[in-house]
């Protein structure tokens, strides 16, 4: 999709290097159905193949939530295999995330539930406002996460922090949050954007093309076993290097210029 293109379900922004998607259905949370999650992939695929595009910032419309969800009226006319079926493509969004070669910040601004967590977990950087709540409350339903966070959720914060979350359903604050490290940094809701900007400005500083490796050899070493994750990072080391921005990198280096 392009610039043209009209959204209904998200706001869509380039400007200076940084994409910024907003879930905007502020009515309902941000609950994320499937037009929402479609327009979303395609913001991103546009983001990924815009070469002007060096980071994307994932955010929410209004104070209240960046995403309070699924949209339960949606999942309620599924059937088993259809919700099986959903859960794969919703899937398939956030991997996508992880395996783009941008680097993705989530900008975290009040209730960041169920498939907003999800969501989030599939970024890379993770900046929460101190009103922020997460949670993946899917078992108060009677159902589970079903867009990674069961894995995800394990991955980033042990096996007996995610117990706790995904069986008692209940929600977390952002101090809390900080502490498990599920997210990054915590700050004052008026320092939030700022923060963001901030983290921008330092990743435009490095060489987009070897945060791309980074982002790559992290996400595909924690599957391996400790042998193969380091041959993969010596593969990806001598990839970096090969690169004209290391060239340039190590030269400045040693003529003691940036």
């Amino acid at each position: 999709m392009s610039d043209e293109t009209k959204y209904e379900n998200i706001l869509y922004e380039k400007k200076e290097k940084a994409a910024t998607i907003t879930l905007n259905r502020p009515k309902s949370l941000n609950a994320l159905n499937t037009a929402l999650l479609t327009e979303l992939r395609a913001a991103l695929v546009d983001s990924e193949a815009n070469a002007g595009v060096h980071a994307i910032v994932i955010t929410g419309a209004g104070e209240r939530a960046f995403c309070a969800g699924a949209d339960i009226g949606e999942l309620l006319e599924k059937s088993s295999t259809e919700a099986s079926e959903w859960s794969r493509w919703v899937q398939g969004i956030t991997t996508y995330m992880e395996k783009m070669k941008k680097p993705i910040i989530a900008k975290i601004n009040g209730f960041c539930l169920g498939g907003g967590l999800e969501l989030v977990m599939a970024c890379d950087f993770r900046i929460a406002s101190e009103k922020a709540i997460f949670g993946l409350p899917e078992i108060n339903l009677a159902i589970i996460p079903g867009g990674g966070g069961t894995q995800r959720l394990t991955r980033l914060v042990g096996k007996t922090k995610a117990m706790e979350m995904l069986m008692c359903g209940e929600q977390i604050d952002a101090e809390e949050a900080f502490r498990v490290a599920l997210v990054n940094k915590v700050v004052p809701v008026d320092k939030l954007d700022h923060e963001v900007d901030e983290l921008i400005k330092k990743l435009f500083s490095k060489s987009a093309v070897t945060l791309g490796i980074i982002k790559d050899v992290v996400n595909k070493g924690i599957e391996m076993d400790m042998e193969h994750a380091l041959q993969y990072e010596a593969e990806c080391f001598g990839q970096a290097l090969g690169t004209e921005d290391a060239r340039e990198g190590l030269k400045g280096f040693l003529e003691r210029r940036k």
